[in-house]
């Protein structure tokens, strides 16, 4: 699942919202990270409808403007709450390499953490 696909399904888990909505609230929910262009939401919208993962949840005209609202579908529900967990589970295993790392000794005096010379093309060392 892609990142924007994934801040979409998130924008959408409260509540049904419309384009406009959604873009704003992937902005927010991402920290500014995702911003997405109208072009590329739309075609995420029509790959997740594609999908099964949301659907039209209703059409209203508000200020001469046709405003389409969508909304998960449980297959969406499942499917972000599986990428969650896979996100959080990749998450977790990172912070526990990186502690890991932090409490190895240190290298000894006069050692650097290069990698020791290996012979080259010609057999020379590179």
């Amino acid at each position: 699942m892609t990142q924007a696909a994934f801040f979409v399904l998130t924008a959408l888990a409260d509540q049904p919202r419309h384009g406009y909505g959604i873009l704003r609230e992937v902005e927010e929910l991402s920290e500014g990270a995702v911003q997405m262009r109208v072009g590329t939401l739309y075609g995420v919208l029509d790959r997740l409808t594609a999908d099964a993962l949301i659907v039209l949840d209703r059409e209203e005209v508000q200020q001469g403007r046709l405003r389409r609202y969508y909304r998960l579908t449980d297959e969406g529900t499942a499917a972000l709450t599986a990428e969650a967990e896979r996100l959080a589970a990749g998450a977790s295993a990172a912070k526990k390499r990186i502690a890991e790392g932090r409490r190895t000794p240190a290298s000894a005096p006069g050692t650097t953490d290069k990698p020791a010379a290996r012979p080259g093309l010609a057999g020379g060392l590179a």
